[in-house]
């Protein structure tokens, strides 16, 4: 899965470089430049990208919590 992921990164890098849409005057909906119009697409799928990372990439480790103990010497210092 993580190489799929890898992947899927690597395509949205490639395709934020949008130097096809540098010289298109053309307007989305009649008003909004095309070049904006793929870079709001392109937010869209970055951050559902992060999503899927934080879904399936996430590292465990990073969730677990420390044991609540209290430190005699640090209750001391209070």
């Amino acid at each position: 899965m993580k190489w799929l992921l890898t992947l899927l990164v690597i395509v949205l890098y490639v395709l934020h470089q949008d130097f096809w849409n540098w010289s298109d005057r053309s307007l989305v909906f009649g008003f909004l430049p095309v070049g904006l119009a793929y870079h709001a697409v392109f937010c869209i799928a970055a951050a559902c990208m992060m999503a899927l990372l934080v879904r399936f990439a996430w590292p465990a480790e990073l969730e677990r919590t420390a044991p609540d103990t209290v430190d005699a010497t640090s209750e001391a210092a209070h």
